[in-house]
């Protein structure tokens, strides 16, 4: 009887599941009705996987470095020459600030950190005069995503106590890395075993090193203990050896009894070494190297060194990052007279590629040698203010053909 109860039960809840809408906080959406097995009895979540530094360390990274990206508006005309659209009114909110509650380093720091756990990123248009006036932000676990009949998607969640009902019109929505239009795939939910069991270590290791107290000391006798000789002695090493004050307090042996030391056991030391795997996995799902995350065991795994490995950070990870948002921005915030205005929207990456003195110092001689520079133009890349007559061109008149060569006129004869 009650296994027939169960069975019903089970089947009450499976049609039930299969007929409401997928919503990008079900986790059914992305692991196609097969939870994932979370190692150890650890169930990952958000809370928890940034607790572990090495979660903590590539999000920071990466969220942190593109929000310090400068934002920036660019008006385009025919000929193809652009310039800073700063009279645009979305330079204001994209640069400057989305909101009056944030700036635009802590506005698109939450997005991007976003993106890289939830694979979502939300904020709501608020809307005056017709035109685009605030980007307020939106938790990325809240919003449920559905197809609505006319095209658009449909946003409800629930903040604060409020209730909200959206479309894609008023909501702006980034996706992460392999977004359908519902929506990007979630880290946290792919990453679930990664995750837990890194947090498996990590806890074990805590609990093993809590008390500071390890089994690396035996203390054996020569006879068997009574229960009350046992009790003491427990108690007395507790209390006298136990904790990171009583390091290093020296142990009287005493009634036959024999100290001895172990060393660190091979079970140890796997632990050790599957913390360090724990952490090159976490940066394998963040595309991080793990010398950036402060993990130096392997600092040349990959090209030719450190700046290799920068260099190819910048553009396998953090190119396809920025491109993704400014490509959202451009669809879904400009409006077909700005298109028309030839407006698009970039993140400034000179920052990033800025080299040292020595490397921007043969750049500039190499383009203002051959005129694809100007003076002025160097001047405002080392925010210098420019010069009188720094914006024309200029090049070196050297190599010239050979038939363009003045003779020199011969002396005549002595």
């Amino acid at each position: 009887m009650i296994e027939k109860l169960r069975n019903a039960a089970l089947s009450l809840l499976s049609k039930a599941v299969a007929s409401r809408p997928l919503s990008l906080r079900d986790p059914a959406h992305w692991r196609n009705r097969d939870p994932y097995d979370a190692p150890a009895g650890q169930a990952p979540t958000a809370k928890g996987v940034l607790g572990l530094s090495a979660v903590w360390a590539c999000v920071n990274l990466l969220a942190g470095t593109q929000a310090s990206l400068p934002l920036m508006v660019y008006r385009t005309d025919r000929s193809g020459a652009r310039t800073t659209a700063s009279d645009h009114p979305l330079y204001r909110i994209l640069h400057d600030s989305p909101n009056s509650l944030q700036t635009a380093l802590d506005f698109w720091e939450f997005m991007c950190a976003s993106l890289e756990l939830w694979g979502n990123a939300y904020a709501r248009k608020v809307v005056a005069d017709g035109r685009i006036v605030a980007l307020l932000p939106i938790m990325p676990d809240l919003p449920m995503v559905e197809a609505g009949r006319s095209g658009l998607l449909r946003y409800r969640w629930t903040e604060d106590g409020v209730n909200y009902e959206e479309t894609s019109d008023t909501v702006l929505h980034i996706r992460g890395f392999g977004g359908n239009p519902l929506g990007g795939m979630s880290t946290l939910a792919f990453g679930a075993r990664a995750f837990g069991l890194a947090i498996a270590v990590d806890q074990a290791a805590g609990s093993m090193f809590r008390n500071g107290l390890r089994p690396s000391v035996v203390v054996s006798f020569q006879d068997f203990l009574t229960q009350e000789q046992r009790d003491q002695i427990e108690e007395g090493l507790t209390k006298k050896f136990s904790g990171a004050m009583n390091a290093g307090r020296p142990f009287v042996a005493e009634g036959g009894s024999d100290l001895k030391v172990l060393s660190i056991n091979p079970e140890d030391a796997q632990m050790l070494e599957s913390r360090g795997f724990s952490v090159e996995e976490v940066c394998r799902f963040f595309g991080v190297p793990p010398f950036m995350v402060g993990h130096t065991e392997k600092t040349t795994s990959w090209g030719t060194g450190l700046a290799e490995q920068v260099l190819a950070f910048q553009k396998f990870t953090l190119r396809r990052r920025t491109k993704r948002i400014e490509q959202a921005l451009e669809k879904q915030l400009l409006n077909s007279q700005d298109r028309a205005e030839g407006i698009v929207i970039e993140f400034n990456m000179e920052g990033l590629l800025r080299g040292s003195s020595s490397e921007r110092a043969s750049f500039y001689q190499s383009g203002l040698t051959n005129g694809w520079m100007t003076i002025n133009q160097v001047r405002a890349l080392e925010n210098m203010p420019p010069v009188a007559g720094g914006d024309v061109p200029r090049m070196q008149s050297q190599n010239v053909p050979i038939t363009q060569v003045q003779m020199a006129t011969a002396l005549p004869a002595a």
